[in-house]
């Protein structure tokens, strides 16, 4: 698949193993840019005692957010690069850390490397639930490819409108396409399923974030998630949005969400019915909480 890449919804078509790049710019090896224990994950999968999720972040993505808080190893592919078999002892490695789950952190395009890696890992005891934290702009191969690999889906619902895809993402048919694999992910791993300590061990954990000036999307992003698969997921409603990057410059995006915005928009979700829903304080809208990709773990045990 690596030869003539079809990973992603843009099926580029380029020989990876060649030199050749696509759109995400990602080459013939994973490129991982930290691993770390996160906790600032959900709390449902950070453990009950906050020790964190086991991060794993890869470089390159398959969107090009203008807001992206991890740009520089999005686009700009800051990383390094390491084999499968690497791979398989990051994973380990982080399983010996006590992490409370495997979080896979925009694997879309390393999809290939990452179900070989996690077949090594299993064979030498690998036992964490593998959450696969992505944009939700999957292929329907990459989606099948993932059935009974993956425990926990995270995928992220970011846009309903294909002018706020095109324009903030230069993301086609964005809802189209992340609907269909959210649908995928429900039917691969069914409802959601939580230990006795409210940890989250199998299931689909859809992430939003509302953005300035498009909190009635949100509204029908929010519609759709009701219609289609009830409180069978568990929902994230984010207000962290902070302009970066290219969104510092633009206009509209270059200020943070009003309360308004991001109350109304939790409001509706209740009035839809959601019950399994976290919500975020102003707070969260902070660049500190944007990790420092300085290769920690990545050549060795961090």
């Amino acid at each position: 698949m690596e030869n003539k890449c079809t990973i992603c919804p843009r099926y580029c078509k380029v020989n990876r193993a060649m030199g050749q790049r696509g759109f995400c710019g990602a080459g013939a090896m994973p490129k991982v840019a930290l691993v770390s224990l996160h906790k600032w994950e959900e709390p449902c999968l950070i453990g009950a005692d906050g020790r964190g999720a086991g991060t794993v972040f890869f470089s390159h993505c398959n969107l090009r957010c203008c807001f992206c808080q991890n740009h520089a190893i999005s686009e700009g592919g800051e990383g390094l690069e390491v084999s499968a078999e690497r791979l398989a002892e990051i994973f380990l490695e982080q399983q010996e850390r006590r992490a409370a789950v495997l979080d896979l952190v925009t694997p879309t395009v390393w999809a290939p490397w990452i179900l070989r890696a996690l077949k090594l890992a299993r064979a030498r005891g690998l036992t964490l639930p593998v959450a696969w934290n992505t944009s939700g702009y999957e292929s329907k191969e990459t989606m099948e490819s993932l059935r009974g690999q993956v425990d926990i889906f995270l995928p992220d619902l970011k846009y309903a409108d294909e002018k706020s895809a095109r324009s903030l993402s230069g993301a086609p048919k964005y809802f189209e396409i992340a609907t269909g694999a959210i649908l995928s992910m429900l039917e691969q791993v069914g409802p959601v399923v939580f230990d006795g300590d409210g940890q989250l061990r199998r299931g689909v954990l859809i992430r939003h974030l509302v953005l300035p000036g498009h909190r009635k999307e949100s509204m029908a992003i929010l519609g759709w998630i009701w219609e289609n698969c009830g409180d069978a997921v568990q929902l994230a409603l984010m207000s962290q949005y902070t302009p970066m990057h290219r969104a510092k410059n633009m206009r509209g995006m270059n200020r943070r969400l009003t309360t308004f915005e991001y109350e109304s928009v939790v409001d509706y979700a209740r009035a839809l019915g959601f019950t399994r829903c976290y919500v975020q304080e102003g707070s969260a809208a902070d660049t500190s909480f944007v990790p420092v990709f300085d290769g920690r773990g990545v050549l060795g045990k961090a």
